[in-house]
């Protein structure tokens, strides 16, 4: 009776049809043996792979598999062949009319995104022979940073975890699972010159033929180059390698690729060495995979992830738009190596390739995975999947790992597997990776390794939890995204177009908020600017400090330093813009304000901004002053209120507030300006509040030694929860003069605003009361006016402070509008600021 067969891992049914039309490629059952497999030699290892060369791939001896998953051994043998006949039967059978037809077991799991090819690995250990003459060593450690063991290294940590053969293993030994040795060649002439002048060419070819002490005198010259008889061939085979590891992934040779191989080349511009570069080995594997491969690979992305910038591959594409540059690099302001302003987020690409060049330059070392992964999430991944390429190559420096010194930052081998993950969901994964710096042995083959790993689809290990980005690293992201927005449609926010015809009737937000600020305290507390002249100080703060009517007679005074109120959106979720519908303005400070008017407090509120605005706004992002710059704003301006508005008056109590980084100036203030501190002084405190702002003591001077407990008593910090103040695991004690510190149960600085609102009414209300007890008995006098200035006529204080100070407002009776309510013009020609 007939059943269905049920397959097996590999099945074979006897057939009477013919076995195909190919005769040449019908085997012969009567020559297949049980114990032996094919009659004759088996090929040995290196003829089973292909030769990958200029002229392009060399097919491999046809060999046939053993058709099961292991190979049997002789009791297995035996029991499977009673099934023929009896057990001395000869091994060999007799032919047959019918032919055995090979039926292949269905598939185990879905379909792959690309081909179940092998990974390729290129490495020739002739590479190592570019090396630094040894008379240049002061002594045996002496060892150039671009050490030739850099290679051996990386490819010994491969092999020993068992995914490439070496040298001196076997050819049976080889593995299913291990990486497709790749052969290296030395690149030719016209493939080198297809990024490099025949010049520069000629210039390395002449090296092997020049002697030892001209080859130094060549070196030092350069920029951190050195050079040996042996450059020009190790040069030519690295560029070579990573021509044919690109060569083998675009022809589908390969599922993917990495070629180990030295010396570097991204620094290398097209007619001089540089930065231990000698050719630019991965623009010129992808010039020539673009020249022999037109049609599977037109467009090319270049994921730089090493820490320099890589100035070479960057000239190199600048004007082509088939050519994707991205670069994860330090910059520090141009004072890391290649010190060049190009590595900076606004230099895009010219012409044609306008938008085909990304910079991220990191502001400072010290970046590590929550960076690196932020970056791809944000700005790589999205930009390189719009771009759509069908080739991918990394040019893998591994100088930022943790622990390489040159490098100074800390990205993980788990990290580097994630990219490398990442980056295979382009091109249908076909991508190359092609060594480049990375300085640290241990780290660039543990990084390596977990490259390659990622590569053969092993999933890359877990990392930390909880990441989160620096707040530099986050700044530098969205400036790039506000700079490439122009050219991705994938990319918010959009950057403004000044030559948008609404753009000349544009203001900035600050000024309006500012200006609307101050006609709102005007009208609940007739509130009015106070005029700033000094040279340096007077346009950054002009409508930036506003004053209660009375704030000049005998009443406390409240003086409030503070940072521009913060502002809070959701952004549509489609667009990313920001709608004023959904947005809130968040002044904390106003209630203070509010509170201290209306507990008989006269009020001096100073706006501290955040930035100096340009003369001419070309609608481009300006970056926040830093801390120290604001803080140094704040000192000298601290001093011109001082002197002109609170010591010369009749304030019978002065509490200084500050917020944020406006609280550093006054810390200068009370340690420069001794009557702010003298017993019958009318500075009661400094309450300051402290979130992401260095502490600032209080400055000893020559024969103050009073100073440092007199801050204590006078202070009242409160700082964040999360500040570094509070980290005792060095077991250092607070020191006093930085005042009494009081740890904040919040954060963000709105959230402790709020929270110690009621401690600081409580205080200053204290304070209030115990000096009209005290000074009860003069029937409301002042009586710590014997060593202050005496009062002047209103007719000279009238003059003296141009017309700002004006007559106090009967009852009911409220101050008229104020002409320099207005904001500047947006074409003003002074600087404005927030």
């Amino acid at each position: 009776m007939d059943r269905d067969f049920v397959m097996g891992e590999d099945s074979i049914l006897d057939s009477t049809e013919p076995n195909g039309n190919h005769i040449i490629d019908t085997i012969d059952p009567s020559q297949i043996s049980f114990h032996r497999g094919l009659h004759g030699p088996v090929p040995s290892r290196k003829e089973q792979l292909p030769i990958h060369s200029h002229g392009g791939l060399l097919k491999a001896t046809s060999v046939l598999r053993p058709y099961s998953n292991s190979q049997p051994s002789a009791e297995d043998t035996r029991e499977d062949s009673s099934e023929f006949g009896s057990e001395d039967m000869d091994i060999t059978p007799e032919p047959s009319p019918t032919v055995q037809v090979r039926i292949p077991p269905g598939p185990k799991f879905p379909p792959l995104p690309y081909s179940s090819s092998k990974t390729g690995l290129v490495y020739d250990a002739r590479m190592r022979f570019h090396a630094e003459f040894p008379d240049l060593m002061s002594n045996a450690d002496d060892i150039h940073p671009e050490d030739p063991r850099r290679i051996m290294e990386i490819f010994e940590e491969i092999r020993q975890a068992g995914l490439v053969q070496g040298p001196e293993d076997a050819d049976e030994e080889t593995k299913d699972e291990q990486c497709w040795r790749i052969e290296a060649r030395h690149a030719q002439k016209g493939e080198i010159c297809l990024v490099h002048t025949p010049s520069h060419y000629a210039f390395i070819s002449s090296l092997k033929d020049k002697p030892a002490f001209e080859l130094k005198e060549l070196s030092e010259k350069l920029d951190s180059i050195y050079f040996n008889n042996s450059t020009f061939e190790c040069a030519t085979l690295a560029a070579g390698g990573a021509i044919e590891a690109c060569r083998a992934v675009v022809r589908g040779d390969v599922r993917n690729a990495i070629a180990i191989i030295r010396p570097p080349g991204h620094h290398a511009e097209t007619d001089s060495p540089s930065g231990f570069c000698i050719f630019n080995n991965v623009p010129i594997a992808a010039r020539v995979c673009q020249n022999d491969f037109p049609r599977e690979c037109r467009k090319v992305v270049i994921l730089d992830w090493d820490v320099h910038h890589g100035n070479g591959i960057q000239h190199a594409f600048y004007e082509d738009p088939n050519v994707l540059y991205i670069s994860l690099h330090v910059y520090r302001d141009q004072k890391f190596y290649p010190n060049l302003p190009d590595g900076n987020l606004d230099y895009c690409g010219e012409g044609p390739g306008l938008g085909r060049n990304v910079n991220i330059p990191w502001a400072d070392h010290g970046m590590g995975d929550a960076e690196y992964i932020y970056a791809f999430q944000q700005v790589v991944m999205p930009i390189a999947t719009e771009f759509d390429p069908d080739l991918v190559i990394i040019s893998a420096g591994f100088d930022a790992a943790e622990g390489d010194v040159l490098g100074g930052c800390h990205v993980t081998p788990a990290c580097y597997g994630h990219m490398t993950h990442m980056l295979m969901r382009l091109a249908e994964g076909k991508i190359a990776v092609c060594l480049e710096g990375g300085y640290n042995l241990r780290s660039i083959a543990r990084s390596a390794l977990a490259v390659t790993r990622t590569l053969m689809l092993q999933p890359p290990d877990r990392l930390e939890a909880d990441l989160c980005p620096k707040e530099s690293a986050v700044q530098t992201i969205e400036q790039v995204k506000r700079q490439q927005s122009r050219y991705w449609k994938c990319l918010y926010p959009k950057q403004l177009d000044p030559s948008h015809p609404s753009f000349g009737v544009a203001q900035r937000l600050h000024e309006i908020i500012r200006e609307w600020q101050s006609k709102m305290l005007c009208e609940e507390h007739h509130m009015s600017p106070l005029t700033v002249k000094r040279t340096g100080i007077a346009e950054t703060f002009e409508h930036n400090i506003i004053a209660t009517p009375e704030f000049m007679d005998p009443h406390p005074l409240l003086v409030i330093f503070h940072d521009p109120p913060e502002m809070m959106n959701n952004p549509d979720p489609i667009t990313g813009k920001t709608e004023l519908h959904n947005s809130w303005l968040a002044d904390v400070n106003k209630r203070y304000i509010n509170w201290a008017v209306q507990n008989g407090f006269q009020v001096i509120d100073v706006n501290i901004p955040k930035a100096v605005m340009k003369e001419i706004d070309d609608g481009s992002y300006v970056e926040a002053d830093s801390n120290e710059a604001r803080a140094a704003q704040t000192k000298e301006l601290a001093g011109y209120v001082w002197e002109n508005y609170i010591e010369p008056h009749e304030a019978t109590q002065v509490f200084f507030l500050g917020i944020g980084a406006a609280y550093l100036g006054l810390v200068d203030l009370l340690s420069h300006y001794e009557k702010c501190r003298e017993p019958d002084s009318v500075v009661e405190c400094l309450i300051g509040f402290v979130s992401d702002t260095v502490l600032q003591s209080i400055k000893r001077n020559f024969n103050d030694d009073d100073i440092v407990p007199w801050y204590y008593a006078h202070s009242m910090i409160f700082v964040q929860q999360s500040h570094h103040v509070w980290d005792r695991s060095g077991h250092k004690k607070i020191r006093r003069k930085y005042g009494r510190l009081i740890q904040s149960s919040k954060d963000p600085m709105n959230d402790m605003l709020l929270e110690h609102q009621e401690e600081v009414r409580e205080y200053l209300l204290a304070k209030k009361r115990q000096y009209e007890k005290e000074n009860a008995v003069f029937n409301g006098a002042d009586s710590r006016q014997g060593l202050r200035s005496p009062t002047l006529p209103s007719g000279i204080q009238a003059a003296r402070f141009s017309g700002d100070v004006r007559q106090t407002p009967k009852p009911g009776q409220k101050l008229p509008p104020l002409g320099f309510f207005t904001a500047p013009s947006s074409r003003s020609p002074l600087k404005r600021s927030f």
